[in-house]
């Protein structure tokens, strides 16, 4: 199993050596920092949790700092289970570099997707809305009828107005087009969730 974190940076065109053009997001991920080591006895599941994005001692708290003594001082902390195997070969204070991955590899990534706010029926369900006719004034995007039939109660999983986006997607079977070790970027065929900036992981 690989795995490695990333910002989002943008979308861009990739051509190969036949002239192929290739949709791709360009993702700047790694090298993060191994902080600690989960089992089974101790923390009841095997794990290793990383660290990533490095961050001013002075901005961490007193609790992260002891936490992280030894290892650096980074903004975000993420967790990955491996098995008890590849747990033996890792030690804390081991990096993890964006050289585990190979152009052809298959990826899944996952992110949180967009937010966008507060959004109606036809915006976050796609409904069609109320028709245009028949005397109808500024209710186009109105949801309708929501059933009767349960005593004045909204029915469970009624599909209604309320907040989207803010999400974690996980998109699979991604494939890796190309690598740039010496910037740090990967480039994975389509999009992934997110803005530019979104944190992500990289899994394969």
């Amino acid at each position: 199993m690989k795995f490695i974190l990333g910002k989002k940076q943008n979308m861009s065109q990739y051509f190969d050596e036949d002239g192929k053009v290739t949709p791709v997001t360009v993702i700047e991920a790694g090298p993060i920092t191994i902080t600690q080591l989960k089992n089974k006895e101790k923390d009841g599941y095997v794990a290793v949790q990383v660290g990533y994005d490095d961050q001013k001692e002075s901005r961490l708290t007193k609790a992260k700092i002891g936490h992280l003594k030894g290892t650096g001082s980074f903004k975000t902390l993420r967790e990955f289970l491996v098995d008890e195997e590849m747990l033996g070969n890792m030690k804390t204070g081991d990096k993890i570099e964006l050289s585990v991955f190979s152009k052809g590899d298959k990826v899944e990534v996952s992110g949180i997707s967009k937010g966008k706010g507060f959004q109606g029926v036809i915006k976050r369900h796609g409904f069609h809305g109320g028709p245009r006719s028949h005397g109808q004034k500024h209710s186009e995007h109105e949801a309708g009828s929501i059933g009767g039939g349960l005593r004045n109660r909204v029915p469970k999983g009624m599909r209604m107005g309320g907040r989207m986006g803010s999400d974690t997607v996980t998109v699979k079977n991604l494939k890796v087009i190309d690598i740039d070790l010496e910037n740090n970027l990967i480039l994975i065929k389509g999009a992934i969730p997110g803005r530019r900036g979104t944190l992500v992981k990289i899994l394969g």
